[in-house]
């Protein structure tokens, strides 16, 4: 369940806490402090950038909706983890994230909004042609919501959930996926 085929103009579309970062257990993350890479997740990009023509970080930040994140905080994580990828020599094209409270916001995963928002910007985006990379179901339906494949990184849980019977495939880690590519 670990293969399929990439090709040229893809676009990779990632979740943030569980997958580039760890997640604070029951919390947030709520300060620049608090965001820790993953091993080998910055390295990561690197192979991303050569392979993928659009890199979108796609997040839930409820913690801002709730005002135990401020948006200036978020702001810095965002801009420094920016920052540590391309160091690494990897890119990230935007970072959309879902501060809403409501579950039924059109920007909340699994509903599509922050996906049309990257079609938006960048009108070449194929849904069809993408990839969603994430460690939670919603995610996971995100993926399948918009046509995508989707990759299921086991960070934050033990195994695959039975109920994931469109899931493309499942990884240890974002490193582990990458050096698939």
């Amino acid at each position: 369940m670990n293969a399929f085929t990439i090709g040229e103009g893809w676009t990779l579309f990632l979740d943030r806490d569980g997958v580039i970062n760890h997640e604070v257990h029951l919390s947030y993350v709520n300060t620049l402090e608090e965001f820790k890479f993953y091993e080998g997740a910055k390295e990561a990009f690197k192979i991303f950038a050569a392979r993928f023509k659009h890199i979108i970080i796609v997040t839930n930040q409820r913690g801002v909706g709730r005002g135990i994140t401020t948006i200036e905080n978020l702001d810095l994580i965002h801009q420094a983890m920016v920052a540590a990828v391309t160091e690494y020599g990897g890119r990230i094209d935007e970072v959309y994230f879902a501060a809403e409270l409501d579950i039924d916001s059109p920007n909340r995963k699994p509903k599509t909004g922050m996906a049309l928002q990257a079609q938006k910007k960048f009108p070449g985006i194929d849904f069809t042609k993408s990839v969603m990379v994430g460690n939670n179901i919603s995610d996971m339906e995100f993926g399948n919501n918009i046509g995508a494949k989707t990759v299921l990184l086991l960070t934050t849980m033990a195994a695959v959930p039975p109920v994931l019977t469109y899931l493309d495939a499942s990884y240890n880690s974002l490193a582990a996926f990458a050096a698939s590519l």
